[in-house]
């Protein structure tokens, strides 16, 4: 056998895990890993500008193509505690990154060392693993360990702490008969898919909701084949979006407080019976739950055991991985095909309210409504289009006003929600598959939280699209105000005195953006808006850097939300007709 420091072997597993891409940052007491990196080979590196913006690029990597695995690098101290935030929003999202930090020896750790932090312990609670690994003969199998948990039961992040003298340390290792371990998904019974499919039968008006765990799973493509079997509507959440194409006659829309649409609300209060698989029925999907479950029979099936009656006890819980479920699922029902009940006219009810409960778009005056921008994103992206978003008003009307076709192509931070997470994020997405179109979408608070990574996107050539709503607000944070009858530390507005143009609006994005490398449009009028995305279309491809689409918006729009499905308050006037809403799924169909 070869004898090897612990960072090749720590590398060479990597590339034997499938691993190509690495996000993160050198240091001192992570060189001898970058060193490895470098005489080794085999990994594109991208080098971030913050830790914590390696960390979301990492997640945008992963999520963005079944099978990925992102992983970021910082040195010792800081760079661990920065990475927090990424490996809270991959852990809540079932996300599997591998974080990897450089230690101080190990003789030192006890003695507060310069940037010598117990990174472990503060990860552990946010992680399958965190470990920092004492023994250096411990490198291989730590890295094998890692990679097999992250890939077994619910997905989930891994820190790896590596002290820089175990990093520099020779041990034996043969490469050559290293094989990843099998990962480990629990899977449904035959007996549990046909109790649940008993159950199904009994109802009248049945959903199915679709989480995130499907789109984790890669079984997209199982589920709109048994929603076809049975002919039952599906309802995707937020984390399930695109599971089920918009447009698919049994696409009931999605359901909830915030980023929800009328009819779907709509269609959930008219069921009498849900099966949800791989989700986690969160607070801003289900609202309350006395109003949520009335009058509903609950199956739920996830792959975390725990997860079942974490929120409300279902009427019957399936513990499997979605794809193993819906396999079973599609099987039983194809069996049970000539015995299925008919479900055309509730599925016909319940594209009838898609046909007309529609919220406007089609606003022409200026300064410009919000509602506007996603209309004349829907004409000029097409089915193929990669969005990402995190979190704010921005967010929230994209999903109830943008289309959604496929899995993975609505990416976004669903439970964490950390301002910042979408320049970053949305570089990892376009580095996992740089053909596509990448559009990301978020207020301006969000997107100056991290905007130095749009650097990042410019030096390595990574082009996506950013649509910048800008209000020069906290816009959500705003809203939520209005209940402490307070507009308080909410207000990014200020005169610019280098940008009088901007007249109140604060920040100039356009010179940032361009003094960062990047390309930049700045839209005051709404007719201008389709005109500047079909130019930054052709500028993502010309120069192959971030093209920021600057659309300045009135100051104050109220969003649609509310505390209860059955209560959602609609701010703005609601669309009386196709012309209201002409990008509508059924708008002007005649």
């Amino acid at each position: 056998m070869a004898r090897m420091k612990t960072a090749e072997v720590a590398v060479e597993i990597m590339k034997k895990e499938g691993i190509t891409n690495v996000f993160g940052l050198p240091g001192a007491a992570i060189n001898p890993f970058y060193k490895a990196m470098q005489t080794q080979g085999g990994l594109h590196h991208t080098l971030a500008r913050h830790v914590e913006g390696a960390s979301h690029m990492a997640e945008g990597y992963t999520r963005a193509k079944a099978g990925n695995i992102g992983v970021c690098v910082g040195t010792s101290g800081p760079a661990g505690t920065d990475m927090i935030t990424g490996l809270y929003s991959a852990s809540a999202d079932s996300i599997p990154i591998l974080c990897i930090t450089g230690q101080a020896p190990v003789a030192k750790l006890h003695k507060e060392d310069f940037q010598a932090v117990d990174i472990a312990s503060i990860a552990r609670p946010l992680t399958k693993m965190a470990v920092t690994v004492l023994e250096p003969a411990q490198v291989p199998g730590t890295f094998q360990q890692a990679f097999h948990l992250m890939r077994s039961g619910r997905p989930g992040p891994v820190l790896i702490d590596l002290p820089i003298d175990v990093q520099l340390t020779e041990i034996e290792f043969d490469i050559d008969t290293y094989e990843p371990l099998p990962a480990f998904k629990p899977a449904a019974s035959r007996k549990q898919i046909e109790k649940a499919l008993d159950m199904l039968a009994a109802s009248k008006r049945p959903l199915i909701v679709a989480g995130g765990g499907i789109i984790n799973a890669d079984a997209a493509e199982l589920l709109v084949e048994f929603a076809e079997l049975t002919g039952i509507p599906v309802v995707p959440t937020l984390m399930g979006w695109g599971t089920i194409p918009d447009d698919h006659d049994l696409n009931a829309g999605m359901v909830g407080l915030q980023t929800s649409h009328r009819y779907g609300n709509e269609t959930m209060l008219a069921s009498d019976f849900v099966l949800g698989i791989g989700n986690r029925w969160a607070n801003r999907h289900t609202g309350g739950l006395d109003t949520y479950t009335k009058g509903r029979t609950f199956v739920h099936v996830d792959i975390e055991p725990t997860q079942i009656g974490r929120v409300f006890a279902p009427d019957f819980g399936i513990v499997s991985d979605a794809k193993a479920a819906l396999a079973l699922f599609v099987e039983v029902a194809k069996e049970r095909r000539d015995a299925l009940a008919d479900r055309s006219a509730w599925a016909q009810d319940v594209r009838q309210r898609k046909q007309k409960l529609w919220r406007k778009t089609n606003f022409d005056v200026t300064p410009i409504k919000p509602q506007r921008v996603y209309q004349e994103m829907n004409k000029a992206f097409g089915k193929d289009v990669r969005y990402v978003s995190t979190i704010g008003l921005s967010q929230i009307q994209a999903a109830q006003m943008l289309h959604v076709f496929k899995d993975r192509h609505w990416i976004n931070a669903g439970q964490a929600g950390p301002l910042g997470w979408t320049v970053p994020a949305a570089i990892g997405v376009a580095t996992a598959d740089p053909d596509s179109t990448v559009v990301a979408i978020s207020g301006d608070y969000d997107f100056q939280f991290m905007i130095e990574e749009l650097a990042v996107g410019a030096q390595f050539k990574v082009p996506y699209i950013h649509v910048l709503v800008n209000n020069a607000y906290l816009g959500l944070i705003r809203q939520a105000q209005r209940g402490f009858d307070m507009d308080y530390c909410v207000q990014l507005s200020f005169d610019n005195i280098n940008s009088p143009e901007l007249s109140g609006y604060g920040v100039d994005h356009v010179k940032v953006a361009e003094g960062l490398g990047c390309k930049a449009i700045r839209v005051f009028d709404p007719e201008e808006i389709l005109p500047a995305l079909e130019q930054a279309k052709k500028l993502i491809v010309e120069h192959r850097v971030p093209v920021i689409v600057e659309v300045i918006l009135e100051r104050v729009t109220n969003v649609s939300m509310g505390t209860e499905i059955d209560n959602v308050v609609e701010f703005e006037e609601l669309a009386d007709s196709g012309a209201d809403a002409p990008t509508a799924l059924y708008a002007n169909l005649d």
